[in-house]
C-alpha cells in the first residue's frame, strides 16, 4: 500500500509565500505523474499544477508566473511553492500521484488547508 502524506499548509498573508510537501511511502512502488490539486466548499477539486516523471510541468491559469512544482524522484517527494498568495487561494490542498505496484493505482494524500487572510 502507498499512502501520500502532505504538510506545509496553514495559515498566510495575502501576498506571503508557503512551501507544500508531500512524501509518498510504501514498499515496491515507482511514482509516475505527480500533481497538485485544489478543493474549496461548494466546489469540485480543481487542477493546480501537474508534473511528469521527467519533470515536465503544466499549471492552471489562475495560477502561473506564482506557483512552482517540483518533485525530488530520490525521496519520493513533490513540492508546491507558492509565492504572491491570494485570499482565493484559500483551499484544502490535495497531493496526488500515479503510482505503480504490482498494478497500477491513482492516490491522493488526506489534504492540507491553507488560508490566506490578513
Amino acid at each position: 500500500q502507498v499512502q501520500l502524506v502532505e504538510s506545509g499548509g496553514g495559515l498566510v498573508q495575502p501576498g506571503g509565500s508557503l512551501r507544500l510537501s508531500c512524501t509518498a511511502s510504501g514498499s515496491a512502488f515507482s511514482l509516475y505523474g505527480m500533481a497538485w490539486y485544489r478543493q474549496v466548499p461548494g466546489k469540485e477539486r480543481e487542477l493546480v499544477a501537474g508534473i511528469s516523471t521527467g519533470s515536465s510541468t503544466s499549471y492552471a491559469d489562475s495560477v502561473k508566473g506564482r506557483f512552482t512544482i517540483s518533485r525530488d524522484n530520490a525521496k519520493n517527494t513533490v513540492y508546491l511553492q507558492m509565492n504572491s498568495l491570494k485570499s482565493e487561494d484559500t483551499a484544502v490542498y490535495y497531493c496526488y500521484a500515479e503510482v505503480r505496484t504490482h498494478r497500477y493505482l491513482e492516490v491522493w494524500g488526506q489534504g492540507t488547508l491553507v488560508t490566506v487572510s490578513s
